[in-house]
């Protein structure tokens, strides 16, 4: 639910057009968010760490690759209905990752 809530509800447009450059103070607002509400919902290392790997998942550089790899896509990340739906199920896998190895 956290990441729900701060990638859904909390994220401004500031946020969605700059998080992908790590240059940019919205995209470490942006995990700020989604540290502070995993360390509410987990602990302060899952905050830390999860909050840290959102920032760099959203710089769009993991999920090109994943989407040229697997998805076989010439377009990566471009097209927009697949890479937002594969950006959110690697969020996703990443805490749940968390959560049945370091939990």
């Amino acid at each position: 639910m956290a990441h729900l809530v701060a990638d859904w509800l909390l994220q401004n447009d500031w946020m969605a057009h700059h998080k992908c450059k790590l240059s940019h103070p919205a995209a470490w607002v942006h995990g700020a968010i989604h540290g502070l509400g995993l360390w509410w919902a987990l602990d302060w290392r899952a905050g830390l760490a999860l909050g840290l790997l959102h920032t760099l998942i959203d710089t769009r550089v993991p999920l090109g690759w994943w989407i040229r790899s697997f998805k076989h896509s010439a377009n990566a990340p471009d097209a927009s209905s697949i890479a937002m739906w594969t950006d959110q199920a690697l969020h996703i896998a990443i805490i749940a990752c968390w959560i049945e190895v370091l939990a």
